[in-house]
Protein backbone atom coordinates (compact mmCIF):
# COMPACT_ATOMS: atom_id res chain seq x y z
CA UNK A 1 0.00 0.00 0.00
CA UNK A 2 2.46 2.71 -1.29
CA UNK A 3 0.50 4.87 -3.26
CA UNK A 4 -2.95 4.98 -4.45
CA UNK A 5 -4.27 2.76 -7.16
CA UNK A 6 -5.40 4.43 -10.03
CA UNK A 7 -5.64 1.45 -12.43
CA UNK A 8 -9.20 1.07 -11.99
CA UNK A 9 -10.71 1.22 -15.52
CA UNK A 10 -13.16 3.66 -13.91
CA UNK A 11 -11.34 6.04 -12.51
CA UNK A 12 -11.02 8.54 -15.58
CA UNK A 13 -15.17 8.11 -15.56
CA UNK A 14 -15.09 9.29 -11.84
CA UNK A 15 -12.55 11.91 -12.56
CA UNK A 16 -14.80 13.54 -15.20
CA UNK A 17 -17.86 13.36 -13.27
CA UNK A 18 -16.41 14.81 -10.41
CA UNK A 19 -14.51 17.95 -12.93
CA UNK A 20 -18.12 18.49 -14.28
CA UNK A 21 -19.84 18.78 -11.09
CA UNK A 22 -17.15 21.04 -9.44
CA UNK A 23 -17.41 23.45 -13.16
CA UNK A 24 -21.42 23.01 -13.25
CA UNK A 25 -21.81 24.26 -9.20
CA UNK A 26 -18.80 26.92 -9.89
CA UNK A 27 -20.67 28.42 -13.15
CA UNK A 28 -24.20 28.37 -11.16
CA UNK A 29 -22.46 30.06 -7.97
CA UNK A 30 -21.08 33.03 -10.16
CA UNK A 31 -24.15 33.27 -12.71
CA UNK A 32 -26.31 33.96 -9.73
CA UNK A 33 -23.82 36.40 -8.14
CA UNK A 34 -23.13 38.34 -11.26
CA UNK A 35 -27.15 38.44 -12.01
CA UNK A 36 -28.10 39.65 -8.40
CA UNK A 37 -25.16 42.30 -9.10
CA UNK A 38 -26.85 43.10 -12.65
CA UNK A 39 -29.85 43.22 -11.89
CA UNK A 40 -32.53 46.35 -11.16
CA UNK A 41 -33.02 46.69 -7.47
CA UNK A 42 -35.80 49.33 -8.20
CA UNK A 43 -38.59 46.84 -9.26
CA UNK A 44 -41.58 48.00 -7.30
CA UNK A 45 -42.85 50.26 -10.59
CA UNK A 46 -42.28 47.76 -13.04
CA UNK A 47 -44.47 45.33 -10.48
CA UNK A 48 -47.29 47.94 -10.78
CA UNK A 49 -47.56 47.78 -14.52
CA UNK A 50 -49.82 46.22 -17.00
CA UNK A 51 -48.10 43.55 -18.56
CA UNK A 52 -50.06 43.61 -21.56
CA UNK A 53 -51.41 46.11 -23.98
CA UNK A 54 -55.28 47.51 -24.18
CA UNK A 55 -57.40 48.09 -20.96
CA UNK A 56 -56.86 47.81 -17.59
CA UNK A 57 -58.19 44.54 -16.27
CA UNK A 58 -61.38 44.35 -13.87
CA UNK A 59 -60.87 41.45 -11.19
CA UNK A 60 -64.49 39.36 -12.08
CA UNK A 61 -65.34 35.93 -10.71
CA UNK A 62 -64.27 32.77 -13.55
CA UNK A 63 -67.15 31.34 -14.93
CA UNK A 64 -65.99 28.53 -16.70
CA UNK A 65 -68.36 25.71 -16.49
CA UNK A 66 -67.72 22.33 -15.28
CA UNK A 67 -68.66 20.32 -18.44
CA UNK A 68 -65.68 21.82 -20.27
CA UNK A 69 -63.39 19.65 -17.59
CA UNK A 70 -65.69 16.52 -17.90
CA UNK A 71 -65.85 16.30 -21.72
CA UNK A 72 -62.25 16.60 -21.70
CA UNK A 73 -61.53 13.84 -19.07
CA UNK A 74 -64.50 11.24 -20.79
CA UNK A 75 -62.10 12.19 -24.33
CA UNK A 76 -58.74 11.24 -22.74
CA UNK A 77 -60.86 8.07 -21.57
CA UNK A 78 -61.77 7.30 -25.12
CA UNK A 79 -58.69 8.31 -26.24
CA UNK A 80 -56.81 5.69 -24.24
CA UNK A 81 -59.05 2.79 -24.89
CA UNK A 82 -58.04 3.70 -28.99
CA UNK A 83 -54.36 3.28 -27.63
CA UNK A 84 -55.06 0.07 -26.02
CA UNK A 85 -57.13 -1.26 -29.04
CA UNK A 86 -54.70 -0.52 -31.89
CA UNK A 87 -51.43 -3.03 -30.30
CA UNK A 88 -54.36 -5.66 -29.85
CA UNK A 89 -55.97 -5.30 -33.05
CA UNK A 90 -52.14 -5.84 -34.69
CA UNK A 91 -51.65 -8.95 -32.56
CA UNK A 92 -55.76 -10.59 -32.87
CA UNK A 93 -54.54 -13.88 -34.92
CA UNK A 94 -51.85 -14.44 -32.64
CA UNK A 95 -54.14 -13.82 -29.18
CA UNK A 96 -57.35 -15.65 -30.71
CA UNK A 97 -60.31 -16.09 -28.55
CA UNK A 98 -58.80 -15.49 -25.13
CA UNK A 99 -57.79 -12.33 -26.49
CA UNK A 100 -61.40 -11.27 -27.96
CA UNK A 101 -62.51 -12.06 -24.71
CA UNK A 102 -59.98 -9.65 -22.98
CA UNK A 103 -60.65 -6.83 -25.26
CA UNK A 104 -64.65 -7.21 -25.16
CA UNK A 105 -64.49 -7.28 -21.33
CA UNK A 106 -62.00 -4.21 -21.53
CA UNK A 107 -64.83 -2.58 -23.60
CA UNK A 108 -67.82 -3.12 -21.60
CA UNK A 109 -66.31 -2.05 -18.58
CA UNK A 110 -65.75 1.72 -21.08
CA UNK A 111 -69.11 0.91 -21.58
CA UNK A 112 -70.15 1.05 -18.24
CA UNK A 113 -68.37 3.94 -17.06
CA UNK A 114 -69.74 5.71 -19.68
CA UNK A 115 -73.55 4.86 -18.91
CA UNK A 116 -72.78 5.89 -15.61
CA UNK A 117 -71.56 9.59 -16.60
CA UNK A 118 -74.57 9.32 -18.89
CA UNK A 119 -76.93 8.79 -16.49
CA UNK A 120 -75.29 11.53 -14.48
CA UNK A 121 -76.08 13.85 -17.11
CA UNK A 122 -72.73 14.74 -18.05
CA UNK A 123 -73.36 15.17 -21.61
CA UNK A 124 -76.49 17.38 -20.59
CA UNK A 125 -74.89 20.99 -21.54
CA UNK A 126 -76.32 23.69 -18.97
CA UNK A 127 -76.11 27.32 -18.95
CA UNK A 128 -74.09 28.97 -16.74
CA UNK A 129 -77.03 31.24 -15.28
Amino acid sequence: MSGLQLTSPYFGAFVILFLATCSFSLITYLSSRIGKKLANSNTQRLKLSVYECGPQAVKQPNKINIHFFLYGILFILFDVEVIFMYPWAVDFKLLGVFGLIEMLLFVTLLLIGFIYAWRKGVFEWQSIK
